[in-house]
């Protein structure tokens, strides 16, 4: 089957498998081999984790492409349009190169069901094997141990944070989880781990691969300062590097991949410094206007929103706090909210446009058991946030979070002047 557009070819996929997500290597292994796909010549960093994936990974494309470097990118999941997954050289993929992988993988699965995600993956190593790259950052969709990415031999692989998300699939405690998102490391090669309380699973898990681990906090740290920070391993200390658009603890995560790829990708200082003033994450504690103050973070999920009520904290904010709202009916709703229980805010409620959705009164009901008495209900996000627009003052703050959908609801909302 051979479609001429992206948009027809995506329909088509979404199609070909009756489970959305269906963890096993073993079919995307099967195509991966027949197109000869699995072998790089540059490094492959593969970054997995529950928060903070995309950061960490474009602050390794932004760092490497300071330094000269031509780096292929693959992130999961897209806000505006598919072709965000795909970067090479810093350039989205084009329509017309996705649907020639797209082609190729076809005529190369014959009968092997592949998700949409599978598809997405072979897509984006194809690609990447027919550009003359110097590195490869590769995203870790749900867990590690069977998510399609892991099909490749990592040069380094990363673990940003375990916590609780997709239960579903990963295990109802952050050891089960653990084991899951470690799966992505292997023998011989370097393992970074960004959290300090160290899970055993994980720790574990590295021994028994016979990975070299890297702990955040034992092996390489950072430490914030007021208008720069400072990050060290057994190397190197910088100690005036400028603050970038991500948190410092995914920072930190991919200056230690990159030190630890120093001698097939040498690296200085300053190009370190330009990389970190030019990282730029769409959707994560993104400011879409001034006045008033917009921000929209894809939070979402328990420890995200916690980070996410942090780090607005340090920002302040003056009057009041207008939040738009809404998340997936898979996701945990009240542990994501818990940490917003006791904050004066406004909040603006709808459902989302995705089969997924959570239904407005299940929100409602969240909100309600949480003791959350300041809210308005609408009937899209685009209503939702116009009226948070509105009722904000010049000087006050809207913040919107919950989804990757609702952020893009309200990014779309903003660039088209609809508010």
């Amino acid at each position: 089957m051979v479609h001429k557009t992206l948009t027809q070819w995506l329909t088509w996929i979404e199609q070909q498998n009756a489970q959305e997500i269906d963890l096993s290597l073993d079919r995307v292994l099967q195509v991966a081999k027949q197109l000869c796909l699995l072998k790089f010549n540059c490094p492959v960093i593969t970054v997995g984790g529950t928060n903070g994936k995309g950061s960490t990974a474009a602050t390794l494309a932004a760092i490497y492409t300071a330094l000269g470097y031509r780096a292929g990118v693959y992130t999961s999941p897209h806000l505006l349009q598919f072709n965000e997954r795909v970067l090479v050289s810093g350039q989205m993929a084009s329509d017309a190169s996705l649907c020639a992988a797209f082609a190729a993988i076809e005529a190369a699965r014959k009968n092997i069901p592949l998700t949409y995600f599978e598809f997405s993956t072979l897509a984006a190593l194809y690609l990447f094997q027919q550009s003359p790259l110097d590195v490869i950052i590769l995203e870790v969709g749900l867990g590690g141990r069977l998510d399609a990415v892991n099909c490749v031999d990592s040069d380094v692989a990363i673990v940003t944070t375990v916590d609780i998300d997709h239960t579903d699939y990963l295990g109802n405690s952050r050891e089960q989880i653990g084991f899951e998102k470690a799966g992505i490391f292997r023998a011989g090669k370097p393992a970074i781990y960004g959290d300090i309380d160290g899970l055993s699973t994980v720790l574990e898990c590295a021994a028994a691969r016979g990975a070299k681990l890297y702990l955040q906090g034992r092996d390489f740290s950072f430490q914030e300062g007021i208008d720069a920070w400072h990050w060290r391993n057994q190397n190197r200390h910088y100690t005036a590097l400028p603050k970038p658009a991500v948190l410092l603890h995914n920072a930190s995560l991919a200056l230690q991949a990159i030190s630890l790829l120093e001698s097939r990708l040498p690296f200085t200082e300053e190009g370190i410094q330009r990389g970190l003033a030019t990282i730029r994450v769409a959707g994560r504690f993104q400011t879409l206007a001034k006045q008033p103050r917009c921000i929209v973070d894809v939070a979402h999920n328990p420890q995200a929103s916690r980070q996410l009520y942090e780090q607005l904290g340090r920002l302040g904010w003056q009057g009041s706090l207008h939040i738009v709202f809404s998340m997936l009916a898979t996701k945990d709703k009240w542990a994501s909210l818990l940490p917003w229980q006791h904050c004066k805010a406004k909040w603006y409620i709808a459902p989302l446009k995705d089969k997924k959705a959570a239904p407005l009164g299940t929100i409602e009901a969240n909100f309600i058991a949480l003791g959350i008495t300041s809210y308005q209900k609408y009937d899209t996000i685009e209503a939702a946030y116009g009226a948070a627009r509105q009722n904000a003052a010049a000087t006050e703050t809207v913040l919107a979070f919950g989804s990757f959908h609702t952020v893009a609801a309200v990014i779309q909302t903003e660039c088209t002047g609809n508010t």
